[in-house]
Parts: C-alpha cells; sequence; structure tokens
C-alpha cells in the first residue's frame, strides 16, 4: 500500500468533518464497532491512550488523598428513586433490567448511568460520627446510558470513566473540592492533552440532576464545535437528606453532611482526535500517546542498521519507544505511524551511523532535525515538550480566532453564518426563558459561565434588561 493511497483512506475533515472524525477512529485502530448499536470495542491502542490518562489522574487523585473504590453494576429501582430530581434528570437514557435467569424480578434493577445513588447508601451504613469525615472516593468503571444517537467516544451507551464521590461535614469543604477538582481537570487539559479550556459554572438549567451547582471545561474543537470535557458537581446537603445520611457533629447533635461528584470519561480521546488530528490521521500528545517515538530502520538490510537501532531503543528506555523492523518499505512506516499520531518519528540509516546521529521529525508540523546520537536522550525530551507546546498554541490560536463577542441575537446568526461555528461570548440577565430564546433563534446553547467575567455589554443579548453574566455559547457535541 503506498503511502498516497493510505492517506487518501481519509476523507478530508472540510470536506465531512464527521466522516473525518469516524476514519480516524477506525484506521487508526482505536476502535471498533459491534453488533449493538453504540457500544464499540476499545482496540489495543484506543485503550492504551485511556490507561495513560488513567495512570496520570489516578496518582494525581491518590496525591490529593481520594482512594478508589468499587460499587456494584446495579441499582434498584426503589432506591434510584428516593432523590426525585436525580432520577427524572436520568429517566430517558435508563437500561432497565426486568429478568434474570428467565425469572421476572421482582424489583427492577438498572444498570448503573452514574452511582450517586450507590454511594448515599453505602455512606448511609458507614458514616456516623465526624470522626468518620470526610470519604474521598474516586471509581474508574464503565457506565450505561441508552443514547438514541451515537459517535465513537463523544456518546456511545456505555463508556469508560471516572466518577469522583466525596461527603464532607463543612459545606465550605465540600465546595472547595467542587472547585479544587474542576482545577486538577482543567490543568491536566492543558499540560497533558494540550488542549486549552474555559472554566466555568453551568446554568441552573444545565446543571447535573440533583446538584446545586455544576461547574464544567469547555473545549473548542477544530470544527468551531464545543465539547464539555469534564465536570464537577456541589450537591449541597440535599442527598444527604434524601438518603438518610446523618452523623453527630462535634457538639453532640445530628447533622447532614455534605457531598460532590467529578468526572472525566473516554470522551477525552474524542476531544483529543477533534483538537490536534489532521487530514493524515491522529495527532497525539505525548503525556498519552501509547508510543512516543518510533524508530524506523532506514536501508534496514544493510549491515549494522537494525542493531543500531536495538541499540538506540534500548538507550530511550525511559521512554516509550517502538522500534519497527517490519518488512515493510520505510515510506509505508512514515505513513502508518503518522496516521497513530506517533509524537516523533526517529529515522536511522547507514549514513546517520557513519555520522554518529540520527533525524526526528515531528509529528504536529512535520518539523525534521538531525540529532547526535550521543545527546538523543535529552533531544527527544526536548522534541516531546515541542510536540506538546505546538499542539497547545494551534488549539489556542483556532479558539481565538473563533471566540466572538455579541451584543445581539441578530449578531450571533450573521457572525456564526459569516465566519463558522464557534465560542460567543454574549451578556445574559439571567433568564432561563432568555437562555432558551437565543438557543431556539440562533442555534447556540449556554457552555458555561467563565469566572473571570467580562463587561461585553451592560444588557442582556437577548432582552435588553440589565446583564447579570457574561457566558459563553456554542454548538456543542
Amino acid at each position: 500500500m503506498s503511502e498516497k493511497k493510505f492517506v487518501e483512506e481519509i476523507t478530508p475533515m472540510d470536506e465531512d468533518f464527521a466522516r473525518w472524525y469516524t476514519d480516524i477512529c477506525k484506521k487508526a485502530e482505536l476502535i471498533e464497532y459491534t453488533s449493538v448499536k453504540g457500544c464499540m470495542v476499545l482496540r489495543p491502542y484506543g485503550c492504551s491512550i485511556w490507561e495513560n490518562i488513567q495512570k496520570l489522574l489516578d496518582a494525581r487523585f491518590k496525591e490529593l488523598g481520594h482512594e478508589n473504590v468499587y460499587m456494584p453494576l446495579f441499582i434498584s429501582e426503589s432506591l434510584l428513586q428516593k432523590e426525585k430530581d436525580h432520577v427524572k434528570g436520568f429517566a430517558p437514557e435508563v437500561a432497565w433490567i426486568t429478568h434474570g435467569g428467565g425469572e421476572k424480578l421482582e424489583e427492577k434493577l438498572c444498570v448503573r448511568p452514574t452511582s450517586e445513588t450507590l454511594f448515599c447508601e453505602h455512606y448511609a451504613n458507614i458514616i456516623h460520627s465526624y470522626r468518620d469525615l470526610p470519604k474521598l472516593y474516586n471509581q474508574w468503571v464503565s457506565v450505561v446510558r441508552w443514547e438514541k444517537t451515537t459517535r465513537p467516544f463523544l456518546r456511545t451507551r456505555e463508556f469508560w470513566w471516572q466518577e469522583g464521590h466525596t461527603i464532607h461535614a463543612a459545606a465550605e469543604e465540600a465546595m472547595a473540592e467542587t472547585e479544587g477538582m474542576l482545577d486538577v481537570y482543567a490543568k491536566f487539559c492543558e499540560n497533558q492533552l494540550a488542549i486549552p479550556v474555559i472554566k466555568g459554572r453551568k446554568t441552573e438549567s444545565d446543571k447535573f440532576a440533583g446538584a446545586e451547582a455544576t461547574y464544567a471545561i469547555e473545549a473548542l474543537m477544530h470544527d468551531g464545535k464545543a465539547l464539555q470535557a469534564g465536570t464537577s458537581h456541589y450537591f449541597g446537603d440535599g442527598f444527604a437528606k434524601a438518603f438518610e445520611i446523618t452523623y453527630t457533629n462535634k457538639d453532640n447533635q445530628k447533622a447532614y453532611p455534605f457531598q460532590t461528584s467529578w468526572g472525566v470519561s473516554t470522551r477525552l480521546i474524542g476531544g483529543i482526535i477533534m483538537t490536534h488530528g489532521d487530514n493524515r490521521g491522529l495527532v497525539l500528545p505525548p503525556a498519552v500517546a501509547p508510543i512516543q517515538a518510533v524508530i524506523i530502520p532506514i536501508a534496514q538490510h544493510k549491515a549494522g542498521v537494525l542493531e543500531k537501532c536495538a541499540e538506540l531503543k534500548e538507550k530511550l528506555s525511559a521512554f516509550r519507544v517502538k522500534l519497527d523492523d517490519s518488512e515493510n518499505s520505510a515510506g509505508w512506516k512514515f505513513s502508518e505511524y503518522e496516521m497513530k499520531g506517533v509524537p516523533v518519528r526517529i529515522e536511522l540509516g547507514p549514513r546517520d551511523i557513519e555520522a554518529g546521529g540520527c533525524v526526528m521529525v515531528t509529528r504536529h508540523d512535520g518539523n525534521k532535525e538531525t540529532v547526535s546520537l550521543d545527546d538523543i536522550e535529552n533531544a527527544l525530551e526536548r522534541k516531546l515538550n515541542e510536540v506538546r507546546d505546538g499542539l497547545y498554541a494551534k488549539a489556542l490560536a483556532n479558539r481565538e480566532k473563533r471566540t466572538y463577542a455579541c451584543r445581539s441575537m441578530d449578531e450571533i446568526s450573521d457572525c456564526l453564518a459569516k465566519n463558522g461555528d464557534g465560542f460567543v461570548k454574549a451578556m445574559w440577565c439571567g433568564d432561563e426563558e432568555c437562555e432558551n430564546k437565543v438557543k431556539e433563534q440562533t442555534g447556540v446553547s449556554s457552555r458555561c459561565i467563565p469566572k473571570e467575567q467580562e463587561r461585553i455589554d451592560d444588557v442582556c443579548v437577548c432582552c435588553g434588561k440589565k446583564a447579570e453574566y457574561m457566558l459563553y455559547w456554542g454548538k456543542a457535541y
């Protein structure tokens, strides 16, 4: 297969972005479809990306004092019904089990769409005194939500995620946890995934079912659509009251604790694809790339080439490095690892060996540089940092180019029609009716109320009354 033919198998993103995205997921061997709609096989390469995300985040969670637990897959209908707003919010997406072993169950069970109710049941059993608080828990599991429209990583009926659940004696402590974990997600996306994000609070109509407040990080994809990359929720004591979770405080009085939950999912892999990918395939940030550098032997049939390549791989053992010594042509290998988004390609042939160097090529910009074999470890570390910085700068430039400040709904519509999709910054009075009207008339929905507020105008973009917030709007995945 020639390099030209290999690249042509990807639909150009400017021609059909959705098809381009699906082509990347398949051709880079991230996923495979199954006979059940909306359920996918996470293939080894895709699974390795998720494992790297999990390893980095899990280490950070534990540094902050969180412990991993595991809750059951099934939730009884009566347990799910205990928090009315919560069950109402998830009802359309719940998968129900009515039979077991051929017999009808006395009570229906749902396959967990999220685990708040399970954690609450557990907390009610183990929390009795202020000495039992706080509990800082997290779990890495899959959940099921019966989505009607599905797309790999972005919306699937079963997906992998982590869900943190914490419970505290003081509301201030729970709120600090909520905001602190949002910061953890934001820093991870920006520093490890090279994806710039907007941090903010969701509107009342868009908050998590049962939460007092929901905070989110929003990223802008290459096509100008927004992606909610992570959320953190403050529950107050609402769940505690619904599930009768009480403890004896220091004054020997019964009190209700305060809860949080927060999570990210395999949706982050979709965000990586749509933020960094190009028409040659996947482009991966080094922190989560299964292969950080691939060594391609040039004229590998010649004496000493493969041996020197193996020696080089051993020298770079501190990194995730692959040596491709297969019989495929060098050109085929170049296309293969470009498709897979490997951050750095190392080319080593007879002339390079004679000169005591090798050629390093960075995937995101195609830049080639000859480096000394004597300094190869430092050179690779420098190149991986260049890739991360280059990816972030490119993504940030795309976001800035596609962020528009608008003062009326007509301006929103005209701006998007002229410039294409993107983030819209506009003032809002805080009325849900205006929020809905903006969406109906312009097609953009509220994304978040950023912590850092700007005063674009004094009046609401919809009704003309006094504005309370600057809000980010956009079309979203």
